[in-house]
């Protein structure tokens, strides 16, 4: 699975101006049922729900929303590099300015896991990391998730 299969160019935000995990949950949800076709509010409910679980703040200022819902078909992935950092209740307490939104049909146990795996492996990577970090505009942000050097390394 390539990264190219889960972002499109217009997935990708340069700068994400949030205050709270919550609000950037809710401007997510809300970019994501413009491309998906599905309801702002349940994007936003099962991200809250998986959240709930437990963070989905992995560390180093990295952050990965996820969630099934029935209405999807297919995978989708979101990008968004915030203007400033946010408290996202991490595992290692850091604030989050990298967030990588994942949302999957309730049938892709496998398909959903190793888009997860791709996606971690992926930010991961410091060197894709800081170039996501020192990147100012959606394309560029674009063109760096997706660039074949980062994905095979990943």
């Amino acid at each position: 699975m390539e990264l190219e299969d889960l972002v499109q160019p217009e997935g990708v935000v340069a700068h994400l101006k949030v205050t709270s995990k919550k609000q950037a949950l809710q401007e997510l949800s809300e970019r994501a049922a413009k491309i998906t076709g599905l309801s702002e509010r349940a994007i936003f409910e099962t991200l809250l729900e998986r959240e709930r679980l437990g963070s989905t703040g992995v560390g180093q200022g990295i952050a990965i929303p996820h969630g099934k819902l029935p209405e999807i078909n297919r995978l989708y992935g979101l990008f968004a590099r915030l203007a400033t950092p946010i408290d996202f209740e991490s595992v290692d307490d850091q604030p989050v300015d990298l967030i990588f939104l994942l949302l999957a049909p309730e049938t892709a146990g496998a398909d959903h896991l190793k888009a997860l795996a791709r996606i971690s492996r992926l930010l991961r990577n410091s060197s894709v990391v800081e170039k996501l970090r020192a990147s100012e505009d959606a394309s560029a942000l674009f063109a760096i998730l997706t660039e074949p050097a980062a994905t095979n390394a990943a």
